[in-house]
């Protein structure tokens, strides 16, 4: 499903040449439930941004479905990403000024879904989620963990063949936490294809392949094995 060859990514700054991203070689299957670790600043959300072609590389080359993303243009682009892949935000990024069932409908609108059906789709995942109450609030009217259950499942709503997840439960208790995991564990026995990038052992242990980033390079893991 995801192919990354050499892939680097800097930013210049007159002379200067600052690296996020160094050589980074992954294959991901569709099907796998990965997870993406390492410390502060070794570039998990920048690798995690390009598979979701949020961003893109400086050099090398991105296959997402066998399509060569990096010679693609913009629009090509932006289909792939409305079409299979949903992005779960650290920060949210739930948009300011629309409700949040209007929050969840916004990428069914996005996919051209008619109206019946999204009113269908928007009212199971507001009782999944728990938030049926909270569906004509405004994102500044919810607490952080709120928010981050929307973005959730806003992520969710469309059933994307691929779930990119930055720090998915990083503002949920343990419980809400905890229910997020399980639901993606359950959507990747169901065939999507998941990539977290998360600080928590507990998160990572749901996973099936761990790739570890230092200084923006892919490392060996503690068993010597390269993943």
């Amino acid at each position: 499903m995801i192919k990354l060859n050499n892939i680097f990514k800097w930013y210049s700054n007159k002379f200067v040449r600052t690296y996020v991203l160094r050589d980074v070689n992954l294959d991901i299957n569709e099907g796998e439930f990965v997870t993406i670790m390492g410390p502060s600043g070794a570039g998990k959300s920048t690798l995690l941004h390009i598979m979701g072609m949020l961003d893109e590389q400086s050099d090398g080359e991105y296959y997402f479905l066998d399509e060569p993303v990096h010679s693609l243009g913009e629009k090509r682009r932006s289909e792939l990403h409305k079409y299979h892949i949903g992005f779960v935000f650290q920060s949210y990024h739930l948009i300011d000024d629309l409700t949040v069932y209007e929050n969840l409908e916004t990428p069914l609108l996005y996919k051209k879904i008619k109206s019946s059906e999204r009113k269908s789709l928007v009212a199971d995942t507001l009782d999944r989620f728990g938030i049926v109450a909270k569906k004509d609030l405004f994102p500044n009217q919810l607490s952080g963990g709120q928010q981050q259950l929307v973005g959730v499942a806003r992520a969710v709503i469309t059933n994307p063949k691929l779930i990119l997840a930055d720090e998915p439960t990083g503002n949920l208790n343990t419980k809400q936490g905890e229910e997020i995991m399980d639901l993606f564990k359950k959507l990747n026995g169901e065939g999507t294809t998941i990539v977290q990038v998360t600080h928590s052992e507990r998160n990572a242990a749901y996973s099936r392949k761990i790739i570890n980033l230092l200084d923006g390079r892919v490392v060996k893991n503690p068993e010597g094995l390269t993943v």
